[in-house]
Parts: C-alpha cells; structure tokens; sequence
C-alpha cells in the first residue's frame, strides 16, 4: 500500500491515503498582509510613522456594547509573557484573516511576530492550523539541517504517537492481526516485481550502491508484507492471515509540496494485509471498513465521503482489465453491503487496483484520504503467492491492503486541526493538571499526581511558582481535567475538579477523582466526564 504524491487526478496519484483532492478554498476568505520576509511592509500612520494596526470591525455585544471576551489557546509550555492568543475578530464579516501585533508566539524569533488565525466561513467557529498548533504547543517542528519534510517530535508529540500507535496495535489485535517487522530498504529487483519501479519511479528516493546491488528506501510496505507471506507455506484452514505493521516507508516529494506533518518525505504509515481467499474477500473489506468507523468514533474524527476510486485515463496503471474488473466489483459489494453512500472517481485507483477511500475535509474545506481498502489480484500475481486448498492443488490468494488512520503525520495532523489542540482524553499529552492553592498544598497535589500516574494517567503538578492560580487555570485550558487543592480540600483529602469544557463537578476525593477519569480514558471516546 503505497502513499501518491499528487493532486486529485494526476497521473502520480494513483496510490492508498496520501493523495489529496483540491476543494475550491471557501471565497470569503481575506487576508491582512504581515509583515516578514517576502512580504511588504505593513501600512505606517502618516504623523508617528509607526505601523498601522489593521482590523475588521468586531460586531458589538448588543447589551454591554462591548467587544466580546477573547477565548484563549496558551501553551502550558510556554512563559506567559510569550503566550499566544487565539481569537476571532471577524465581527460581521465572517472568513476575515486578522492578525494580533501585540502576540509573540512560543519561539519567535523576532519580538512583534504577528499572529495570524483564520476563521472560517461560519461565524464564530477558528480555523485551526497544524503546524501553528504543532509549534505552539510544543508537539513537533522542522529543523532545516534535518532536512524539509522530515518533522521531528518533541516530547509531548511523542506521547500523542505513542498513544496513537498502542490504539492502532491494541485494535488490529482485538481484530485478529498479527505484528511483524520488515526493514525500510530493499533491493531495485524487489520494487520491479512489484510494479513500483515501472508505475511508482517518480516518487521514490534514487537506488544507492551497495557493492554489486542497488537498494532503495522503500515507497511502500506491500512488497515486503508479499515476501513474508511467501517465506513459509500455507494451507486455505490457515486463511485469512492478517498480517500488519506501523512501519516506515519514504517519498521522494518535491518541495513546493511539503506541509507540516500533512505532506512529508518519512512516512510512518499504519498498514495491514490480508491474504484470503477469494470467497473470504468481501467479508474482509468490510470488517476492515467497520474498523475503521470504530476508530473514527474513538478519535473524534468524521469521515465527509466514501469514494471508490478507479482508474483514469492517461494513468500509469497495471494493464490487465479483467483484474481490474474483478477487483472493482468486489468493492462496490463491499460498500453496498455496508450501506453507506459513495462516489466513483476516475483516476484515483492505486496503479495495481481501485480502492475504497475515507475521505476527510479539514476546517478549510480541504479534503484528503485518511483510510483505505483495497482489493488487490495483481500482487499475488507478481510474486507468485499461493495457498493449498482442500483439494490438495495450489491456489491464488487475495491481497486486502487496509489502513485505519493511514499515516500517522496526517492522522496527527487532522485530529489536531478538528480538535483545535484539545485531544480527546485518552490522547491527550497530559490528562489531569493537579494545581494547589499554595505551597502548603505542594505536597498533598504530589501525591495525587503521583497516585495518578501508577494508574497509568499522564498528571503533572502546576505549583504557586508558575503564577497565580487563574493563570494556572487559563495555562492549562486544554488539558482536559484539572483538580484544585486549597487548604480544606487537603486537609479532608479532597479535590475540586474542573473541565476542560468549563463545567466544575462537586468536591470529592481524590482517588474517586482519578477512579472517574481512569474509566473515562479506558472507553476512549471524546466524551469528558460520567456523572454516575
């Protein structure tokens, strides 16, 4: 299952998640020119020959006739003179692009770096960007000595992953996968068997000498998954054998392209493959389609369409149209079994066969695939897998690729756009911020933290030397629990909880407290909190 470089429609987008379709961008979309390198100068006022700081008008409050209160987005990370913040001045003009002049993000360079935040069509509603939250937040960041689309996780990006991996693995075991390993590298002769060196060539990194050989960095996990399958013989009451990895596969992208984790040339991508019969194909897809929604649901994420993508003219596909006939047919039982409505798209299919795609919008309007299903006679072809069936003989198997989350950059990516950087609780960085009052509470909000880390809860303790209890609050906003130790809470060994949603539960003990939030992390879900 490789990833496609290109736009919706081109000849190099022929592969499963990672190609994106291009949606017109909503047109009332405005932009306030910042200041910066390739940009021009901002407007000076003509007297003090200062810059002038340019605003849509913000729509009043019609009892106070004041401006309405800024929500604001802080990095726990970050001091809170350097704290960034996040509003919309839209007003009445919804899909304005207004920049603050007073903010300095996390990091900047330069005092005065402007803050720039979208807002989108609808009124009151922020268009989130990644690689801003990425940065802000202290998930990820580029370094150009590593090189352009090759993001590197800081430690609590990294804990995001990590949680995100354990979920995909823990999933594909519950559903009857099993984990294997294969190495980033192969030879040039493995990747010509497969069709990737023939279809593929444009987007894959050049062969390296080693010796007599040449090995390339791989575009795809499939030929690897194939070779394994082959290495052992198998019998029909062994299938279906469902075989997946979270593994790493490179992209040779060009740089006009690459975008934050969205578009990057070190893929880390959730895949899987399931060698069946042809009577075991069908019900496979659709196992794999029903797992996907499971996830989806668990991570807060909604798909906007179905597409099942065929081939188009011009591209640079596998010429075999019986295949292709078989493959697509199977498909379109699978998605009329599963009842949910779908679109065909021409020339959008992989090169070795059509697929079904999860497609995603961002809140832009921009859409990609996230997840696939394929069904896949060319493979086995190729590389001449069989199985032994009851009558003795060998038999042609059938390759189901699927992926749940696709890549885990993108998949990163989208969950911190729709969630604005408030991870459902079970992803979250940190899930309970304890804050005492003051330092006769250090203790007692110690103890708690650690309590809540033996329970395998990610809690981290904000003291009296971080500022005033309300900024503490407000540092820790998207954190999704918080509890509040004052001096009766301490000594009756209590806690006042708070949500990340604003609501405030009643007092109760402490170890209640985590018991709530422990069972709330165990069901995933974004749901916050259970009052039974």
């Amino acid at each position: 299952m490789e990833a496609p470089s290109g736009e919706a429609g081109s000849p190099r987008s022929g592969g499963c998640f990672y190609g994106t379709t291009a949606t017109a961008r909503p047109p009332a979309i405005r932009a306030v020119r910042v200041s910066g390198p390739g940009r021009p100068p901002p407007l000076t006022d003509r007297h003090t020959h200062r810059p002038m700081r340019t605003r849509t008008p913000t729509a009043l409050c019609p009892k106070t006739r004041r401006p309405p209160p800024r929500p604001l987005l802080r990095s726990r990370h970050a001091a809170s003179s350097a704290v960034p913040v996040l509003h919309d001045d839209a007003g009445e003009s919804p899909g304005a692009l207004t920049a603050d002049p007073d903010v300095r993000s996390p990091g900047a360079s330069a005092p005065g770096l402007r803050r720039v935040v979208l807002a989108s069509q609808t009124r009151g509603a922020t268009m989130h960007d990644h690689r801003r939250l990425g940065r802000e937040l202290d998930l990820f960041d580029t370094d150009p000595l590593m090189g352009a689309g090759l993001p590197y996780w800081l430690p609590d990006g990294a804990v995001v992953r990590h949680t995100l991996e354990e979920y995909i693995r823990d999933a594909e075991r519950r559903a009857g996968y099993r984990h294997v390993y294969s190495p980033a590298l192969g030879k040039r002769e493995l990747y010509e068997i497969s069709g990737h060196w023939e279809h593929y060539g444009d987007d894959m990194f050049p062969p390296m000498d080693v010796g007599a050989e040449q090995v390339l960095l791989r575009p795809s996990l499939c030929p690897h998954h194939a070779l394994i399958y082959r290495s052992r013989s198998h019998s029909y009451r062994e299938l279906p054998l469902r075989m997946a990895e979270l593994g790493g596969m490179y992209r040779s992208e060009l740089s006009g392209v690459l975008g934050g984790l969205t578009r990057v040339r070190s893929i880390t991508l959730n895949d899987a493959h399931i060698f069946c019969t042809l009577e075991q194909a069908v019900r496979e897809a659709r196992s794999a389609l029903e797992l996907i929604g499971r996830a989806y649901a668990d991570l807060g994420i909604r798909a906007a369409r179905y597409r099942l993508s065929l081939p188009g003219e011009g591209g640079k596909y596998v010429a075999d149209p019986e295949l292709w006939r078989r493959a697509t047919a199977l498909l379109r039982e699978v998605l009329d079994g599963s009842g949910v409505p779908y679109e065909e798209a021409e020339g959008e299919a992989a090169f070795y066969g059509p697929k079904i795609d999860v497609q995603i919008t961002d809140p832009a309007g921009r859409e990609a695939t996230l997840s696939t299903v394929q069904i896949d006679f060319h493979q086995p072809e190729r590389f001449d897998l069989h199985y032994i069936g009851p009558d003795g003989a060998k038999h042609r198997p059938v390759m189901v690729h699927r992926s749940i989350i696709g890549s885990v950059e993108r998949a990163v990516a989208h969950l911190l756009e729709e969630h604005g950087g408030a991870f459902p609780p079970w992803l979250a960085p940190v899930q309970l911020m304890v804050l005492p009052v003051g330092e006769e509470q250090s203790e007692a909000a110690h103890a708690l933290a650690g309590r809540a880390r033996e329970r395998g809860l990610r809690a981290e303790v904000a003291g009296p030397e971080q500022g005033t209890l309300a900024a503490r609050i407000r540092s820790a906003r998207l954190v999704p629990y918080q509890a509040v130790i004052g001096g009766r809470e301490a000594a009756a060994g209590l806690v006042a909880p708070r949500l990340r949603d604003g609501s405030r539960p009643d007092t109760l003990a402490g170890d209640e407290l985590l018991r709530r939030i422990g069972d709330r992390v165990a069901a995933r879900g974004p749901g916050l909190w259970d009052p039974s």
